[in-house]
């Protein structure tokens, strides 16, 4: 782990009060959440992009959704995927790779 990771963690351990606790949580909730929104907001309808399925195999395919936190993924013959957008990478502006 990082230093930063480490220094959190350590803190988090000293932490005496389930509100303290609840603080955190809500804190690591809005980052994810801005995380997600930073993600989606690199995709637009048309673009190209790409992901990595449950069992390692990469897919890639035309955007024809995106929505709050996921993209779907129109992959052609290998099905449609609604991938979390974290997961994605833009390969192409709007023509097929």
């Amino acid at each position: 782990m990082n230093n930063l990771v480490t220094k959190t963690v350590d803190l988090i351990y000293k932490m005496d009060h389930n509100d303290q606790l609840n603080q955190v949580i809500e804190a690591i909730k809005l980052k994810r959440n801005q995380l997600s929104r930073k993600a989606v907001a690199k995709f637009m309808i048309g673009d190209i992009a790409g992901f990595t399925g449950r069992r390692g195999i990469q897919h890639s395919g035309k955007v024809t959704k995106v929505a709050q936190k996921y993209v779907t993924i129109d992959c052609g013959t290998h099905g449609r995927w609604r991938v979390p957008a974290t997961h994605c990478t833009k390969l192409a502006i709007g023509e097929e790779v």
